[in-house]
């Protein structure tokens, strides 16, 4: 992976400021000056003591992949809304969950972050720890029975990373998810 320019690291903490001043201004409920210039001072602070490490984004937004992502996502969320909700009101039934470890096939920290993103937003899982080093994320998921629940929500998580990878990946990284994940033990 290349060095963040100067440039782009000037553009991403830009940016991270413009999103801040936006969220100051929608904390307070109405876009006026003051919040303008509060907001403004508020990120120019936070930014000064909490600098945002480089991340290189090397991809490219591709909208129909991106479009896909949505689409399924919002699938998902209503999917596993149900199902939370079912093993909710479920009767006699006591839920059982895993902690599942999965080891994703591109390693970048964008990838990571993104995927757990997506995946702590839908019901019924939860980013537990994410270890960088071996791009490995470990969830809580909820309703697993058995082996054969674990590998299905295995293959969730796995599926949702290469939808968001082909959806902004560069074409290195979706190269990358042709190669078959490793075996992954359960953690309980």
């Amino acid at each position: 992976m290349s060095p963040v320019s100067k440039a782009a690291r000037w553009r991403s903490q830009l940016i991270a400021a413009a999103v801040l001043v936006v969220l100051w201004n929608l904390f307070y409920g109405q876009f006026s000056v003051g919040n303008l210039i509060g907001g403004a001072l508020v990120a120019l602070v936070v930014i000064t003591v909490f600098p945002l490490p480089p991340v290189a984004f090397e991809g490219r937004i591709r909208p129909l992949a991106v479009l896909r992502f949505l689409g399924r996502f919002v699938v998902d969320l209503f999917a596993a809304s149900a199902q939370v909700a079912w093993a909710a009101v479920r009767f006699g039934h006591t839920p059982r969950s895993a902690v599942i470890a999965v080891r994703l096939r591109v390693r970048t920290d964008l990838n990571m972050t993104l995927t757990g993103e997506a995946l702590s937003l839908l019901p019924g899982s939860l980013i537990v720890e994410a270890d960088a080093a071996t791009g490995t994320l470990y969830i809580h998921v909820l309703d697993v029975t058995d082996q054969g629940g674990v590998e299905r929500a295995r293959e969730k998580v796995l599926a949702l990373e290469a939808r968001i990878v082909r959806a902004i990946g560069s074409a290195d990284e979706v190269r990358q998810l042709d190669v078959p994940a490793p075996r992954q033990a359960t953690v309980r």
